[in-house]
């Protein structure tokens, strides 16, 4: 059960151009994390540019309004609910103000609960002349240092009934500062200095305290400063390098922004006490940018360094940032709401963006992350929908023999204490080559993060800020949270008709091994003519629990939990028509065997069947279908950190579809389509959400006949990875049309570390067999793409590629890359921002363009 990923040759693709710069995820407005200098900051926050929640809506209807809108819908409709929430960063804690300009036309006067500095209070809003007629009022407030959350909420205790234009934030001074600095302009000399680097003041002119030297010769290889720049969105802004070089010829040093390197050149100076500046062109992530200016060994140094300028992105529509809505209909519709940890406030350290692989943070969605290490370190997130229970991503380390370790961690909401979460180790960590082991001593540890959810026993309400802290009886040497799924669990399910309960044929929860009991059951409810009722509860089992044409049901995901043992227990379908929905499958692996482990559902379904609302987490497998199964429908399903496959349709599947389902933390394709022996025909993966497969491609079609990858979400892949490949790499050639459509791919593509191989974001893959039937490429969208945005590679051909509303922007490397034989027609496909060439081809492929190309 596994598809051989052998080491092989394979002609490398081009390599990464030193440029690259890479745009992640941010938070609302930007300021500058520490070392930075004593400013005192007043900010207009725009309403509409804020997150609206509950009912907020950015209006245009009346007039007088600055920046591009208001915000209304803080109506009698949407009391309690109706929130805008933003973000501001304060250098200083202290006192300050917030402005709130807003219109009132009721005729009386309004309120309306403003929340800074973690603080509530109530604020009443005179009536002004009319809508369009704009008045603003001062509320003093506390702030605290770093990161303020900043929300206006219509609750339950309000009148409402305002339109808000925008909130003006001042912070407090640095006390007796009569000249506060420009908060974007980062002084050298209080920027993190190593290899030799100093703080100097020989030279006049400088600004701030002084300005760096010791950038020379004896310290070449060694010597940077590294400071850290934070945005408030992902996407394209630039570094001002203020420098002195006297030495009459231009001068190179390395700028890196995250994972990114770049070479600078600083041309000569009239000496120096002269001072120039120059601009680089950068991609920001969203939230803490940590920025380093090196002498490297490949540099000639011997400059001066005044201070850093950045200018980040001012807009919440840069492709590429999570926080964007994401465009209609492309992937699923969650049940939860996701808090990322690098965006909330945090005692931490910030770890981040880094794609290189073995690296914590390459394994992180958007690949950041917050690591805790000291007692009273946090993280901490508000919450914009009530909430009952989460799902938390994280990392804990490894124990020294890598069978893992176990650790509390503390909760709190709006300060009170919650249950603590109970962590593991032991589902995360292999080691060595592939398909990897759990021996440290064999090295390469990856596999980083686990999940584990918890309920609270009370439902905490929108506006909660949920903390997520290390204090002293939380016992791991560090804990790294990436993110935070909150939702509301409903309650557990009953009898429903048409089911017999399980309970009442012997079946119980607890401790003892249900597996022959279950299977008794099941042949007992079919024989009736009904279907199988788990109430909750967690079952032990520890063989396949086998299916053949019936109906099981659990009393939903939070409620019914079915848990293996070692590396078995799993749902196996016989043929048939069955149903399974409403529960989960938790196994034990700790290891991918594909010999002896199971998957959480396998085997063949007959005609017809469904899969709906399951949740998968610690199996080999998520999905392993086999043929003959027809029509297939499985849905909304979590399929997380599997040792291989989240879903891999093999073999004989037909008319088959895998829609609206989380994927994430696979050790292998989160969805593939693997006609080994026989075609899959006819099937598609639809509007799933795909993230951070930990070893191969976001969605994969090998072979088959007439097969579709449509609207999913898919990002952050690791290694061995594309986002999507239609591919000859296994089992049987095309047969018919592949069309790949509507998809969304970011931060995709990576390093295939056996080849020494760069994939792009889209890969076409012509290895064991000629691609000779058509594949379509049609409305896909690439955002931020690792290398490349388009792979169409060797060593066979690709003889009917047909390309069209293809966007690719932003690349490591080129936007359309090949060096395989074949053809491609080409419309519509527009490239920006490539790192190299925005074309490559090589080994003959031609190209026939159409209407509607740009940028290449």
């Amino acid at each position: 059960m596994s598809k051989f990923r052998t080491v092989k040759s394979l002609k490398p693709t081009a390599a990464i151009s030193a440029a690259m710069l890479l745009a992640l995820t941010g938070a609302l407005s930007y300021s500058l994390a520490t070392p930075a200098p004593a400013y005192a900051a007043t900010s207009t926050l725009e309403a509409e540019s804020a997150t609206l929640s509950g009912g907020a809506v950015s209006q245009q209807e009346h007039a007088g309004y600055t920046g591009s809108a208001y915000v209304g819908g803080l109506t009698d409709a949407n009391k309690g609910r109706a929130t805008i929430a933003t973000t501001l960063q304060s250098a200083y804690a202290g006192a300050g103000t917030v402005a709130v300009r807003y219109a009132n036309g009721t005729g009386s006067s309004k309120t309306l609960t403003l929340t800074a500095g973690g603080a509530a209070q109530q604020i009443t809003l005179p009536a002004t002349d009319g809508w369009a007629s704009w008045s603003t009022i001062d509320v003093p407030v506390t702030f605290t240092q770093g990161a303020n959350t900043l929300t206006l909420a219509f609750t339950s205790n309000d009148s409402g009934n305002v339109n808000i234009d925008h909130l003006k934030a001042t912070t407090p001074a640095q006390p007796d500062d009569p000249t506060p600095a420009d908060p974007s302009t980062l002084e050298a000399e209080s920027a993190t200095l190593s290899g030799g680097a100093v703080s100097q003041q020989e030279h006049a002119g400088y600004t701030g305290s002084g300005y760096v030297g010791g950038l020379t010769d004896a310290n070449k290889g060694r010597a940077s400063l590294t400071t850290s720049v934070q945005s408030a969105y992902g996407g394209a802004g630039s570094l001002t390098i203020r420098y002195a070089n006297g030495t009459g010829s231009s001068k190179t040093l390395t700028l890196i922004v995250g994972s990114s390197t770049a070479q600078v050149t600083l041309p000569a100076t009239s000496g120096w006490a002269s001072w120039s500046t120059v601009d680089v062109p950068v991609s920001y992530a969203k939230g803490a940018n940590t920025v380093k200016l090196a002498f490297t060994d490949n540099d000639s140094g011997n400059v001066n360094i005044d201070h850093l300028k950045a200018t980040t992105p001012t807009t919440p529509t840069d492709p590429g940032d999570p926080t964007d809505p994401d465009p209609s209909g492309v992937g699923a519709t969650l049940p939860f709401t996701t808090y990322e940890a690098e965006a909330g406030s945090f005692k931490g350290s910030a770890i981040g963006p880094d794609r290189t692989y073995l690296t914590v943070a390459s394994e992180a969605s958007g690949r950041q992350a917050v690591k805790l290490t000291q007692t009273g370190d946090y993280v901490e997130v508000k919450l914009t929908e009530p909430a009952n229970a989460i799902n938390l991503r994280y990392s804990l380390p490894d124990s020294g023999d890598g069978k893992g370790i176990d650790a509390t961690l503390s909760a709190y909401a709006d300060g009170k204490a919650l249950p603590d979460l109970h962590l593991t180790s032991r589902y995360a960590w292999v080691y060595g080559a592939y398909p990897y082991t759990n021996n440290p001593g064999e090295g390469q540890g990856h596999r980083f993060f686990d999940e584990t959810r918890a309920t609270f026993g009370q439902t905490l309400p929108a506006g909660t800020v949920l903390r997520l802290q290390k204090d002293t009886g939380d016992t791991a040497a560090s804990y790294t949270l990436d993110l935070i799924e909150a939702e509301e669990t409903g309650s557990a399910a009953t009898l429903p008709s048409g089911y017999v309960s399980a309970a009442d044929l012997g079946v119980t929860p607890g401790s003892q091994d249900v597996t022959a009991a279950l299977n008794n059951a099941l042949d007992t409810a079919k024989n009736q003519g009904k279907g199988l009722f788990l109430p909750a509860g967690t079952y032990k089992i520890s063989d396949h629990i086998n299916l053949s044409g019936v109906k099981l049901r659990g009393a939903g995901v939070w409620h019914t939990v079915l848990r293996g043992t070692g590396l078995k227990g799993g749902l196996f379908g016989q043929g048939g028509t069955s149903t399974i929905e409403n529960l989960m499958i938790d196994g034990e692996n700790t290891v991918r065997d594909d010999a002896g482990g199971q998957a959480a559902i396998e085997g063949d379904f007959g005609t017809g069947s469904v899969i709906k609302n399951v949740w998968i987490q610690h199996t080999k497998v998520g999905l392993w279908i086999s043929g003959p199964t027809t029509g297939l429908k499985a849905g909304d399903l979590r399929i997380r950190n599997t040792y291989a496959d989240g879903v891999n349709l093999h073999g004989a599947v037909k008319d088959t579809v895998i829609s609206n389902s989380s994927i994430r933390g696979t050790g292998d394709d989160a969805l593939a389509m693997w006609s080994d022996g026989a075609a899959v025909t006819n099937s598609a993966f639809r509007n799933n959400t795909v993230q951070l497969p930990s070893l191969a491609n976001g969605a994969a079609v090998y072979g088959g006949n007439g097969n579709s990858v449509e609207n999913n979400l898919i990002s952050d892949t690791v290694v061995a990875a594309a986002g999507i490949t239609v591919s000859t790499r296994f089992g049987e050639p095309f047969s018919g049309t592949t069309t790949v459509s509507g998809n969304l791919l970011r931060r995709t593509g990576s390093m295939e570390v056996n080849w020494n191989t760069k994939l792009g974001a889209l890969w076409v893959y012509a290895d064991q067999h000629d691609i000779t039937q058509p594949v379509v490429l049609r409305n896909n969208t690439v955002e931020d793409s690792t290398y490349s945005g388009l792979l169409i590679s060797w060593e066979k051909q690709v003889s009917d590629l047909r390309v069209d509303g293809l966007t690719i922007d932003r690349t490591g490397a080129n936007g359309i890359e090949g060096n395989a034989g074949g053809k491609g027609t080409f419309s519509n496909t527009k490239i920006t921002a490539t790192a190299e060439a925005p074309l490559n081809m090589t080994g003959g492929f031609t190209i026939q363009r159409g209407s509607g190309n740009s940028g290449w």
